[in-house]
């Protein structure tokens, strides 16, 4: 179980620990508008690409780590990530902080890209296990 649990909490870590380094490096190049002021449409485009990216790297972390079912593993972060995103969006939703369509994709792309991320593991699981039996014959 405590297996578990870790592999869920490295997923969560990492997505949130690389996403809000990605954000700090774009602020600070000027590639993104100032903290204060609102996210535009370009700039929340960005952010959910990357996120998108970085969160299929956290999934696939977190089936790599997993003792056992890998994919269920990867879905249980798409499950941490739908729950933290809905709150950021009921949070955030009248402030004015960007535009709204930006945190329903973070809640609608959660449990896709975490699948990915555990489709990925299973692929390159095969892989692996190919190539060991190869090496050992």
């Amino acid at each position: 179980m405590k297996r578990s649990v870790w592999a869920v909490v490295a997923g969560v870590l990492f997505v949130v620990g690389v996403t809000t380094g990605v954000d700090l490096v774009l602020h600070a190049a000027g590639v993104f508008l100032p903290w204060d002021q609102p996210l535009d449409d370009a700039g929340a485009a960005l952010a959910l690409a990357y996120r998108i990216v970085i969160s299929v790297g956290g999934a696939w972390l977190t089936a790599r780590l997993a003792p056992r079912s890998p994919m269920t593993h990867a879905l249980a972060l798409g499950l941490v990530g739908v729950v933290l995103a809905s709150a950021g969006a009921v949070a955030t939703w009248n402030l004015g902080m960007g535009p709204r369509w930006y945190p329903l994709s973070l809640v609608l792309f959660a449990i896709p890209q975490c699948w990915a991320g555990g489709w990925l593991e299973r692929a390159y699981s095969s892989r692996r296990s190919t190539a060991r039996a190869a090496n050992a014959a």
